[in-house]
């Protein structure tokens, strides 16, 4: 078996999707013998995890699978190698700096309690 790294997105439809358009992309670790095996795998987790529930607002919400746009190939696993990259081009850097660093405190914090428990 061989590992790859699949990219599964979902776009988040809200109501009546009036809304400014959402996309759900996860990056998934298959196992598979091939990478078609390993992309056929990747689409049925799509599908099968595309779900609808209703929000606070009884609003349906609804994660529908687009598809699989990205599969890589893990050859071999290191320590600190590189899975994914991504540009992002914020119209804001300010805030998004801002975000990024008030994720990690939420991380570190998160890890703090974790070891004192």
């Amino acid at each position: 078996m061989r590992w790859f790294v699949a990219k599964i997105v979902y776009q988040i439809i809200c109501g009546s999707g009036n809304h400014m358009p959402q996309f759900d992309e996860q990056l998934r670790l298959i196992s598979a013998e091939t990478k078609q095996e390993a992309a056929q795998k990747a689409r049925e987790i799509g599908q099968q995890e595309q779900y609808t529930f209703r929000n606070q607002k009884q609003e349906l919400v609804e994660w529908k699978f687009i598809n699989v746009p990205e599969l890589f190939t893990l050859d071999q696993l290191s320590d600190g190698m590189e899975l994914y990259s991504r540009i992002e081009e914020p119209s804001d850097a300010t805030a998004y700096v801002a975000w990024l660093q008030m994720k990690s405190a939420q991380l570190q914090e998160q890890r703090f309690i974790e070891i004192g428990n």
